[in-house]
């Protein structure tokens, strides 16, 4: 009889030494409690907390939690919990020795991301991997993806922008900290207290930062750190919102990933950067950490460097990226209506496309260094994907653009001819160019449709998605808003 997936994980080649290398790490550092995290099919970071005398035995054993945790234990219109009900089994949490990490505002607490697992004693698909756990996903898709494309791996950067609000006299969050000036170094000054501290606690947490600056609305910031492979990016983006979010604590101020808080400025975006690669090796980069004393397991602190960036040009054109590098991008141009259910994922994301004059991607085509179109080669080896925003899930960004880069490769998948004009004057031209979904639910639609982008959502994924997030826009279009009074509730005599 063969071995469930969760025996199989807990007994891989070298986790027990692992697994005493963080009860080293605990005890050189003065852990006492430790956080088990995983996350929510929305981005949410979610899990457990245990003191860290159980370590060894949650290493083995795990943790249990309700299935629904894994869709936020949400209910929809109808008071029924979303994805799982009560009668559902309990998933097994199994934390990842090499994601340790010692949290620099509370030196007594340490973190782990975790791996999760169907129950050992389900009558169906005991002890598999749980196809709910969307980090997970990303992992087994990406190593799925390599072995099929001779080595093939994807390595993104992303921009998150967001904004630092001030609280009001009701404790709601209202106006920026900061004026609405992009670029403008006396504004950055003024939350200097707040990006250092950001600074401070990414760089201790593994974050190669590298360029920051103050964007054009109120308050917002854009940090940025190192590219590296897809799933470590997304850890230390979901690692960087738990930063913010913290700092917001002890300012007093409100950290705000929404995509578009205010009209008549730019939104909150989160535009990936993305890029296949071959080869390469793991190289530790301590950022500022003393090397022998790393507040963590190394991994944390580890990039890949090196190898055969297949977006590179290798022509004469400086700027155009190699054949397999074109694939994927035509895969992406060829999906890009249900990539964006996932990149823009809330009702609120549609009101940075509708806002025009801030430079949100609304047309389906691609270009160099091109801002009017929704996907770009912004600069030699990395093509920027622009059609998402701050609130994505960025394990899910991840898993559907491989599944749409996978299908260009296979399927060699023609992106067409750059465009390198205004795309506006482009169609006043007469090009017929297609525009993106403009709502969340006809985002859905085009998700829907689509079995290549759902295939980078396996098992259960895509159901709980779209169980999620068609109840989100279903709750919307049964809401009467601010605006729905001011414009009809006097409409007649």
């Amino acid at each position: 009889m063969s071995k469930m997936d969760i025996e199989n994980f807990v007994e891989a080649p070298g986790r027990e030494e692992k697994v005493k290398a963080v009860r080293k790490k605990i005890d050189e550092l003065g852990i006492d409690y430790l956080y088990l995290q995983f996350v929510s099919v929305t981005g949410k970071i979610m899990g457990k907390g245990i003191p860290a005398d159980h370590w060894e035995s949650v290493a083995k054993k795990g943790f249990q939690l309700v299935y629904g945790a894994t869709v936020n234990l949400f209910t929809n219109r109808a008071g029924d919990y979303l994805g799982y009900g009560p009668e559902s089994a309990e998933l097994v949490g199994i934390p990842e020795p090499e994601t340790f990490m010692q949290l620099p505002w509370d030196k007594r607490i340490g973190r782990f991301y975790c791996t999760l697992f169907r129950n050992r004693e389900e009558k169906e698909d005991a002890g598999s991997f749980l196809t709910a756990d969307c980090r997970g996903n990303l992992r087994r898709l990406h190593e799925s993806f390599t072995k099929k494309h001779n080595g093939l791996k994807l390595r993104m950067g992303t921009e998150p922008e967001m904004m630092w609000l001030k609280f009001d006299e009701n404790g709601k969050p209202k106006d920026g900290f900061s004026k609405p000036y992009c670029y403008h170094i006396d504004q950055f000054e003024s939350l200097r207290p707040v990006y250092m501290k950001v600074m401070e606690y990414s760089r201790a947490m593994g974050l190669d930062m590298i360029q920051g600056d103050h964007e054009d609305a109120p308050g917002q910031l854009e940090l940025n750190w190192m590219f590296d492979d897809v799933l470590r990016n997304a850890d230390r983006l979901t690692t960087y919102r738990q930063i913010c979010a913290q700092v917001a604590r002890e300012f007093g101020i409100f950290a705000c990933f929404m995509s578009k808080p205010f009209m008549g400025v730019s939104a909150n975006g989160c535009h990936h950067n993305m890029s296949l690669w071959r080869g390469g090796n793991d190289e530790l980069v301590t950022v500022g950490n003393d090397a022998k004393k790393l507040p963590g397991m190394p991994d944390n602190f580890m990039y890949v460097k090196g190898g055969e960036n297949t977006f590179m040009p290798d022509g004469d054109d400086p700027q155009m990226p190699q054949k397999a590098g074109l694939e994927a991008i035509g895969g992406i141009v060829q999906h890009i209506g249900a990539l964006t259910a996932i990149g823009c994922s809330t009702v609120n994301s549609y009101r940075r496309l509708w806002d025009t004059g801030f430079w949100a991607p609304v047309f389906a085509d691609w270009g160099f260094q091109n801002r009017t179109t929704g996907l770009r080669v912004s600069a030699p080896g990395r093509f920027e994907y622009r059609s998402v925003d701050s609130m994505v899930n960025p394990y899910l960004m991840g898993s559907t653009i491989l599944a749409a880069a996978d299908d260009g490769i296979d399927n060699k998948l023609d992106p067409g001819a750059p465009e390198e004009r205004n795309i506006y004057e482009a169609m006043e031209a007469g090009k017929q160019v297609k525009k993106l979904p403009m709502s969340l639910g006809e985002a859905l639609e085009a998700l829907a449709k689509d079995k290549v982008v759902q295939s980078g959502m396996p098992g259960e994924m895509y159901r709980l998605y779209h169980e999620y997030k068609y109840d989100e826009w279903a709750r919307f279009m049964s809401s009467v808003t601010d605006w729905d009074n001011e414009t009809y509730m006097e409409c007649l005599p």
